[in-house]
This record gives C-alpha cells, sequence and structure tokens, in this order.
C-alpha cells in the first residue's frame, strides 16, 4: 500500500499524512476518517490544498545548528519547530544524514505540537530541490534548543515502564532495541508497538524472542497514546515528541523523554 511519488492519495492520520507528503512526496492533505473513507469508496478526492503545487512551497527557512544523532533528536527538534510554524511547511537546512525512521519522529512531532502536513529538507526531501528558499523567515535551531526542549518534554524522573512505537515501530528499530536487549534482562516492563505485519517479520527474524527473553513485548496493531496506560503506570519513558506531547493529557502520565539506548540502559 506505500503511494508512490506525486501520487494523489487521501489519508487521516497527521504523522502519516506528512510522511506521505514529505518522505514520499505523495499528496495528500490533512483528511477526516469520513472524508478518507469516502475518496477510498470513489476513488477520488478534492483537488485542492497540498495536491496542487503552489500549496506546497515552504513558509519557513529552519536553520539546523546542531548535529542530530537519534530519532529522539528528531522528535525535539520536530516538537520545538511544530509550535512555531503551527499548520505552515518548513524547510530544513543543515541536517546532514537522515534515515525514514528519523524524518518519521521528526515529522509526528510536528504533526503533534503544530499541525505541520508538509516538510522538506534540504537534499534528503524528494521536492527539497524545486522549493526556493531566499525570502523565507528563518528559524534557528542549535544545542540550546535541543537542551530546551528536552528539558520541556521531561516531567517525569523514574519511569514505570518503557513504551516504543508512536507512530509505531519499524523493523530497524525492533532490530536496533533486539541488540542491545541481546541476554539481558529487563527490570522494569518494555513495549514495542507496531504493525502486525511488522510483528510477524520480527517474529521470524527471531527478534520477538530475544526481546521476549529480555521481559519486553511487542504489541500490534495499537499505540500507546490510544490505551488505557493509567490504569497500570504513572510514568511511561519514551524516545518519541509525540508521544512525549500527548500522554500527559491522554493518559495523564509523567514523561520521561530521551533516545532508546538512554532508557533501555537505565532498566
Amino acid at each position: 500500500n506505500l503511494p508512490h511519488f506525486n501520487e494523489h492519495i487521501a489519508w487521516s492520520e497527521s504523522s502519516a499524512v506528512s510522511f506521505a507528503n514529505s518522505v514520499i512526496g505523495a499528496r495528500t492533505n490533512r483528511e477526516g476518517g469520513p472524508s478518507a473513507l469516502a475518496s477510498a469508496i470513489c476513488g477520488v478526492t478534492p483537488n485542492y490544498g497540498l495536491h496542487l503545487d503552489e500549496n506546497r512551497k515552504p513558509d519557513f527557512l529552519v536553520k539546523v545548528r546542531v548535529d542530530l544523532t537519534f530519532n529522539a533528536d528528531f522528535g525535539a527538534m520536530g516538537y520545538f519547530i511544530g509550535n512555531i510554524v503551527k499548520n505552515k511547511i518548513p524547510y530544513f537546512q543543515g541536517i546532514k544524514n537522515a534515515n525514514t525512521d528519523h524524518l518519521k519522529a521528526l515529522g509526528a512531532a510536528m504533526a503533534a505540537s503544530g499541525a505541520v502536513a508538509l516538510y522538506h529538507v534540504d537534499g534528503i526531501t524528494p521536492e527539497s530541490h524545486l522549493m526556493e528558499t531566499d525570502k523565507l523567515e528563518k528559524i534557528e535551531f542549535s544545542k540550546e534548543e535541543l537542551k530546551e526542549t528536552y528539558e520541556k518534554l521531561n516531567s517525569g524522573e523514574e519511569a514505570d515502564v518503557i513504551i516504543v512505537g508512536c507512530p509505531h515501530a519499524s523493523l530497524r528499530e525492533i532490530i536496533d532495541i533486539a541488540f542491545v536487549l541481546n541476554e539481558k534482562k529487563l527490570k522494569k516492563p518494555l513495549w514495542i508497538c507496531t504493525s502486525r505485519a511488522t510483528k510477524e517479520i520480527a517474529k521470524r527474524m527471531g527478534l520477538a524472542n530475544i526481546i521476549e527473553k529480555a521481559g519486553g513485548k511487542i504489541v500490534a496493531d495499537t499505540c500507546m497514546v490510544v490505551s488505557p496506560i493509567e490504569k497500570l503506570f504513572n510514568a511511561t519513558a519514551v524516545n518519541s515528541g509525540k508521544a512525549a506531547h500527548y500522554l500527559p493529557g491522554f493518559c495523564k502520565q509523567k514523561v520521561i523523554f530521551n533516545n532508546i539506548h538512554s532508557l533501555l540502559e537505565e532498566i
């Protein structure tokens, strides 16, 4: 079901919309459930908004002056930028390397703290070379802003549980976690939220067995943000800017926000 570059689609989940528009270069507005379903039934969607070239141009130039390493770093930057640009389109300059997991974390956090449905990353995302940035309003993101955002997203001190996968964890993320947990034993619960298909692949590769032996679980087709975790836990550790934004309000959680390697070391 992966869309193609320039394909017109109608998607309704905010981080998925951001990924489709920005990373794949497909075209969709932020649809509601009914309109996305109607488009699926009819096979067409209204030709307005982000389906049109003129509406995909950036509004802000974000100058990134810090090296970003972990998904959490990209999520923190996304949270910071989303708060500023709201529903506008940012163009990032200065990101040296970013894989699809990094971009997924960036877009999801911007869609949560703001309403960003499309962003461009210089030299990385497929439409970036088509955009002009000379006259855009500039935003600086440096070590100071990164540190400030980490501090803002942390509201707890000791986690009851670590939950990864908001948006759903990729196979690469599960491989990374399994590598860290191999022949280790967790002192606290670890949940990894992913799709059923990815969970099945993780089982066949032996990754699920490594994680379960360590005391973790791979949970399919759900998300921590819409689960009743407040009935079990008071403080949740995450590496997701999106989750850190939503958990205090939706699930009454104190949040410990950090990169996954640091979080796993603590438990």
